[in-house]
């Protein structure tokens, strides 16, 4: 196996294969921003006097050459290669010569991967951010559409107050923006250049960190190149929070789903084509999307204590586990990108069922309303409360079933407009225009 720091002696097989692990595997899907990160270094390289003008057109060329090979599918990491940085940096030196082996002054691989690790965090969380905003969209979309489709409210999982799908729908849209405002912190703090923190204790060459940072659109530095190293572990655990948070919205939408398709509520309805059957009961629509959904969401909620155990009491510096953070990491992007996706797509297909609340087993649904009422007319309200109460007792309870909710948030006065604009203004704090210039100027 080629490796760019062995000598002389050959490393065990078997010791080989246990610390290499999954790391090619996860290591691939780094390759893109691993070419970024060494296409900024090298200018950077040039700047400071250690890499040539002829040897940066050549090194520069070749990269772009690899990068366009990444997005085309044509780029792999070989069997005899140990991770993506060795593979980029041996076909940099087998197709330009020497140029190729000058790139890794001033670099470690441990700032390398840290570099790739933050390149990659920050394509994920944005593709993270603009899926739930889709959904977020969708389910304003839906809020409005049905906000005037009454549907019962539950305390304990009994019959509480008048809800409608407008409240509902809106209530898991601005779950999302709190889960993004997670995210947003998420995002800063990998949105911070740990490059030329070598392997933890910085270079004797006079790097130009500041270039790199720019270079690469990074917000700013993590100055201290120790605190850059310990970035890592506390950069993963931030993340796996915020996925997590998105992950416990839609798991509890999932189960609301699950709940109102059941034929004991029937408060919604989708399409044959979008539920499953069973193998014996003909009549059966199972909702399996949102059971999966459930599933993968919930385990999603587990990601940040595997984390925090995976890097709990380590010292500072560089520790060999950390490489395991990847195999609980990528996956989870993965997962939770395809469940925002599957969320977006079954909403576009939802029907709510009307006139819920004809059913008289809602009546004490408006119980409040009428305490309430008797309120307004200059009643007491515990005496309000009792009236109500024996009412309700004796059998003569005959609400009028419709409701006068005004205030903000309510049934009559959602918001949504309100929700929408603080949506707009989060969605705008990620500040990604600034990342697609920097990365479009780095690949001219």
């Amino acid at each position: 196996m080629s490796k760019i720091w062995q000598k002389s002696v050959n490393v065990n097989e078997l010791v080989e294969n246990f610390t290499v692990g999954r790391d090619r595997e996860f290591d691939a899907q780094m390759a893109a921003f691993d070419v970024l990160g060494s296409l900024a270094h090298t200018r950077m390289l040039h700047s400071i006097g250690l890499l040539g003008k002829e040897d940066l057109d050549a090194v520069q060329s070749e990269l772009k050459n690899i990068y366009k090979d990444v997005l085309a599918g044509k780029f792999s990491i070989w069997e005899d290669v140990e991770d993506v940085h060795s593979q980029v940096e041996l076909l940099l030196t087998r197709r330009i010569g020497d140029a190729g082996k000058k790139t890794h002054s001033g670099r470690s691989r441990n700032d390398q991967v840290l570099v790739d690790l933050k390149l990659f965090f920050r394509s994920e969380l944005k593709d993270v951010v603009e899926a739930t905003e889709a959904l977020f969209r969708s389910l304003i979309a839906l809020s409005e559409k049905h906000k005037d489709v009454l549907l019962p409210g539950y305390t304990h999982l009994q019959v509480a107050m008048p809800s409608s799908f407008g409240l509902w729908f809106g209530a898991y849209a601005e779950s999302l923006i709190d889960d993004l405002e997670l995210t947003l912190a998420a995002y800063k703090i990998t949105n911070k250049n740990p490059l030329g923190s070598a392997a933890g204790y910085g270079s004797s060459f006079p790097l130009d960190r500041t270039l790199t940072t720019e270079l690469l659109g990074f917000e700013r530095l993590n100055y201290n190149v120790v605190y850059a190293q310990m970035g890592r572990g506390k950069t993963e655990r931030v993340i796996a929070q915020a996925l997590a948070s998105i992950a416990a919205t839609l798991a509890k939408f999932a189960m609301d789903q699950a709940l109102y398709l059941s034929q004991n509520f029937a408060f919604i309805s989708y399409p044959d084509a979008l539920t499953t059957g069973s193998s014996i009961m003909p009549h059966k629509k199972n909702p399996d999307v949102w059971e999966i959904m459930r599933g993968k969401c919930n385990r999603l909620q587990a990601l940040p204590n595997d984390v925090a155990i995976m890097t709990t009491n380590l010292p500072s510096g560089y520790h060999r586990e950390l490489q395991l953070l990847k195999e609980l990491l990528f996956p989870a992007f993965t997962d939770l990108k395809l469940c925002l996706q599957m969320a977006d797509f079954m909403l576009q297909h939802i029907e709510v069922k009307r006139n819920i609340l004809d059913d008289p087993k809602y009546a004490y649904l408006f119980s409040v309303d009428e305490v309430n009422k008797l309120v307004l007319s200059g009643v007491p309200f515990r005496d309000a409360y009792r009236q109500v109460g024996l009412a309700i007792e004796q059998g003569n309870f005959n609400p009028e079933k419709t409701v006068q909710h005004t205030h903000e948030g309510s049934i009559g006065n959602l918001n949504n407009d309100k929700i929408t604009q603080a949506m707009d203004k989060l969605i705008k704090s990620f500040d990604f225009e600034t990342v697609r210039k920097s990365v479009e100027s780095l690949l001219k």
